[in-house]
């Protein structure tokens, strides 16, 4: 009977195999589709990027940075997980805007890459991303102490500085890691349309139009912060810009981003 069975199972078009590809081929269905090769220019910047913050101090064994992809802006480009350092051009991994990989291979990703995914989605004017733990910054994100501009290069930070508390964004306990897309649109929302928003007990998260704008928001926010505390410590008065000021500078600042990025950049690759 077992037998009889199994030969009219067949016999009706329908085996196992059948069966168990049926699953895989749903999977195939669901998973996003590629944009296309991005620029390789791009990821070259990308690249860059990575090593770049790492030398100045911004990114360490932890931390990331990503692209808006240039062939589709409801994808984006961000290093496999790995140490920035170590970045190379094989490690790109495009992603979808609800972060999901578009090919892994079995490559393992940020578990923050939500980060980068709802912030993407929030705000169409962003094209790079770096979430970091910048070590002067850390202490403003804990002590009520707003980061504020104090010198022309961090005229960006004029908006304003906000705080992310993970913990008033669950309502419960968390390991501090925004892991899941409802965390990453929280910080979108706490970010709102400035380009510095800091991370309580955590780090920070720096936009920008471009990877060169979005290098240098990353490095001077951390200098800010560092001269900020040095001049904290000699005065209880400290003059910072004013929003005209901060305006004008950042204004006089935008079109000289290359001078730096050339530096950094070549420096980086030279490695």
């Amino acid at each position: 009977m077992h037998d009889l069975g199994r030969r009219r199972f067949l016999a009706r078009g329908v085996s196992l195999a059948g069966l168990l590809a049926g699953p895989r081929r749903l999977a195939a269905q669901t998973a996003p589709t590629s944009a296309g090769p991005a620029d390789p220019r791009l990821i070259e910047d990308l690249v860059a990027a990575n090593r770049i913050l790492v030398d100045q101090g911004v990114l360490d064994g932890y931390g990331h940075v990503s692209a808006r992809h240039d062939r589709d802006p409801t994808r984006y480009l961000m290093s496999r997980s790995i140490a920035p350092e170590l970045v190379t051009a094989a490690d790109i991994m495009e992603y979808d805007l609800d972060s999901d990989p578009v090919d892994a291979r079995g490559r393992g990703s940020y578990l923050e890459r939500f980060i980068h995914g709802e912030l993407y989605k929030a705000r169409p004017d962003v094209k790079a991303v770096v979430h970091s733990h910048s070590p002067s910054v850390i202490p403003f994100g804990v002590t009520g102490v707003p980061l504020r501009p104090l010198y022309h290069m961090s005229a960006f930070l004029g908006a304003g500085v906000p705080v992310f508390d993970i913990r008033t964004a669950s309502g419960e306990m968390t390991d501090m890691l925004v892991r899941n897309p409802a965390l990453g649109r929280a910080l979108a929302q706490t970010l709102g349309a400035r380009a510095v928003a800091l991370m309580r007990g955590h780090g920070n998260v720096v936009v920008g139009a471009s990877l060169p704008q979005v290098v240098f928001r990353g490095v001077y926010t951390e200098v800010n912060a560092r001269l900020q505390a040095q001049a904290m410590a000699l005065s209880a008065t400290v003059t910072y810009l004013d929003p005209e000021e901060a305006r004008k500078a950042e204004d006089s600042i935008a079109p000289t981003l290359p001078r730096p990025w050339e530096l950094w950049k070549r420096k980086a690759l030279a490695k």
